[in-house]
């Protein structure tokens, strides 16, 4: 990428047949949804894609469906998480060779009670680096149990040739960015706001440049993003207040579900089916989800109809 990756870079849902196999075809689908979303890049193979139950084939199968068929329109994404750091290498080389632009990695862990300590952190990311030349998005999510100090991580973005992106998605996200920000100083090219933009306008404020949410509802909340960085922010938090019902459901209601449900809804895949153990929603959480999505018109409910 000639110029740092900003705005708003949504997850993509990986999507199935009723009977569990994954849908190539309604990946491509998902993916020319996303891009007509008006997002500035796609991310898969990440948690909200449902990457904990897909076998290595099956990524495999996905990161060349998906990086031959957007064919360069947006920047893609590839998530190689894993706990070994050879298994991220393979990835991640992998990922490079056909075409990604970025890959976003979660530090190493295996349960809360396996996780390496910093030094084995910053080997890990440091070990993928030396492996690719694309940059490297840091995913700070609780879902690992592993801290990451603001020391490590900017210890990681001087130190570590291609770690210059981060996803803050920790409790009080906002104050973790602007210390980041504040320590990393220009090594920290890309700090990013996650959960859904459940706290973007504060992330925003902190200096976050942009948010990586769902493929739910981004052409809504795009123009948050937008109107601050023009020095909006009055439009941009009323951008944010009419987008937070619905970014509050899905976050706290529905999960990785949502996009999926509105999608079917709105023919963009013909199911919304999500790998046991793994459940669907309610009936009472569905209708909700897809009456205020209908209130927001967002493109996912009307873009296969």
């Amino acid at each position: 990428m000639k110029h740092p990756l900003t705005g708003i870079l949504p997850v993509a849902p990986t999507p199935f047949f009723d009977d569990g196999s994954i849908d190539t075809e309604g990946m491509k689908r998902v993916l020319d949804c996303m891009i007509d979303q008006g997002v500035d890049a796609i991310c898969i193979l990440a948690n909200y894609s449902e990457q904990f139950v897909l076998s290595d084939e099956e990524r495999a199968i996905l990161t060349k469906v998906s990086l031959e068929h957007v064919a360069g329109r947006v920047p893609v994404i590839v998530t190689v998480s894993h706990f070994s750091t050879q298994v991220v290498i393979d990835r991640a080389k992998s990922a490079e060779a056909q075409g990604a632009s970025m890959l976003m990695m979660m530090p190493p862990y295996h349960g809360v009670g396996l996780a390496p300590a910093e030094a084995g952190i910053f080997e890990h990311f440091a070990a993928v680096s030396d492996a690719i030349s694309i940059p490297i998005m840091v995913q700070d999510a609780p879902l690992s149990g592993v801290t990451l100090s603001v020391p490590l991580l900017v210890r990681m973005a001087r130190e570590i040739e291609n770690v210059s992106y981060f996803k803050m998605e920790t409790p009080f996200a906002a104050d973790k960015l602007a210390a980041l920000i504040e320590a990393g100083g220009d090594d920290i090219v890309g700090p990013f706001d996650g959960e859904e933009a459940v706290t973007l306008l504060a992330d925003l404020d902190a200096g976050c440049t942009g948010t990586m949410t769902s493929a739910l509802q981004p052409e809504l909340i795009k123009p948050i993003l937008t109107e601050y960085r023009a020095g909006n922010v009055d439009v941009a938090l009323t951008h944010w207040r009419d987008c937070l019902p619905l970014i509050n459901h899905e976050n706290r209601q529905c999960g990785l579900r949502a996009a999926k449900v509105v999608m079917k809804e709105g023919g963009v895949i013909t199911s919304d089916h999500v790998r046991h153990p793994l459940k669907p929603m309610s009936a009472r959480t569905r209708d909700r989800l897809l009456q205020m999505a209908a209130d927001r018109d967002v493109i996912a409910l009307r873009w296969g109809k």
